[in-house]
């Protein structure tokens, strides 16, 4: 028993041993890799960048604002508003049961808006200083859009990247558009896939941490809550049903919501300028916000797909999910 009281906090020295053995610093390739060189990464769940790896897209080279507002012109698009950009994300609610408000899981009020509308507000918002909207717009349904809402502008990216397709011997699961300005920001979250970001327009600014740093980001039960439009204002009604699992720590606010691992985080920070490519890996940490083109958008593209569970990555994250659980 005294040994045990002695033994370093399991925890974190693991999370310690992950940083000394890995690299803070994003590696950057300047060309596609091979299948084989993807698949190391995949099997180390290491991040990379390809600089102008998309730089010869249809896409990368004619999606402006003017040209998507001129071919998806009388086009009806699932729009998600939100009052301060935060969609999806833990925010502060106050309903009068919990003194100072409590943290809910936020999600976006969302309406079908003529594409030529939600476009002319985004970059009126970003150019003009004028400009009275203050409610936040970001078409970001993650339903495979590209091949449903947008197909009409599929033809002009990938089906699939060539070297993830033969690597992981499968189609992707979804290929998504994300269409918004720089009041969009993504809260720290994880995704279950593979995930291939293609940055066309503007800039994506991302924080990277590795699926062990669970025990870091406060994670949190949070009560569902939707905006609703009242009136003109958009405001937080709680709904029924399971509460969400969510990071409550946010690595640009690195004091607020911490617990005694945060300060052992070491975030991977890239961005993404237009042509190139970002793999983040299955189940690693990401917060995302945007910079706009000179026209006031931000366009990128997404590949997920699904992970393998069969290996040692998801067993291992679990193990360290219930660790701290008890140690805590």
């Amino acid at each position: 028993m005294e040994e045990m009281a002695d033994a370093r906090d399991p925890i974190e020295e693991l999370i310690t041993s992950f940083n000394e053995l890995n690299s803070s610093t994003i590696e950057e390739l300047d060309e596609e890799p091979s299948p084989l060189e993807f698949m190391r990464f995949v099997a180390r769940n290491t991040p990379f960048v390809i600089r102008n790896g998309a730089k010869d897209w249809v896409a990368t080279k004619t999606w402006s604002a003017q040209y998507l507002q001129e071919a998806l012109k009388g086009h009806h698009v699932n729009v998600a508003v939100t009052p301060f950009g935060n969609a999806d994300a833990p925010t502060v609610h106050s309903d009068g049961a919990h003194a100072g408000g409590e943290h809910v899981f936020a999600k976006p009020h969302e309406e079908d808006q003529p594409f030529e509308n939600f476009i002319d507000y985004l970059t009126n918002q970003e150019l003009d200083p004028s400009f009275s909207g203050s409610e936040v717009r970001y078409a970001q349904t993650q339903n495979d859009n590209l091949r449903h809402e947008y197909v009409s502008l599929f033809a002009q990216t990938l089906k699939s990247i060539p070297f993830a397709r033969i690597a992981l011997q499968k189609e992707p699961d979804a290929i998504n558009m994300w269409i918004g300005n720089s009041r969009s920001v993504t809260a720290l979250h994880r995704d279950n896939y593979e995930n291939i970001y293609v940055q066309i327009a503007g800039q994506k600014h991302f924080v990277l941490l590795p699926p062990l740093c669970q025990p870091c980001i406060n994670e949190q039960e949070l009560r569902p809550a939707s905006y609703v439009r009242r009136g003109d204002q958009l405001v937080l009604d709680m709904e029924d049903g399971d509460s969400v699992p969510f990071a409550t720590w946010d690595p640009d606010r690195p004091e607020a919501n911490s617990t005694k691992y945060s300060a052992l985080v070491s975030p991977m920070r890239v961005t993404l300028d237009p042509g190139d490519m970002l793999y983040l890996p299955a189940m690693w940490y990401h917060k995302v916000s945007q910079s706009c083109s000179p026209e006031g958008v931000c366009i990128a593209v997404n590949y997920w797909y699904d992970m393998d569970f069969s290996g040692p990555l998801y067993p291992l994250t679990s193990f360290v999910r219930s660790m701290n659980g008890r140690i805590a």
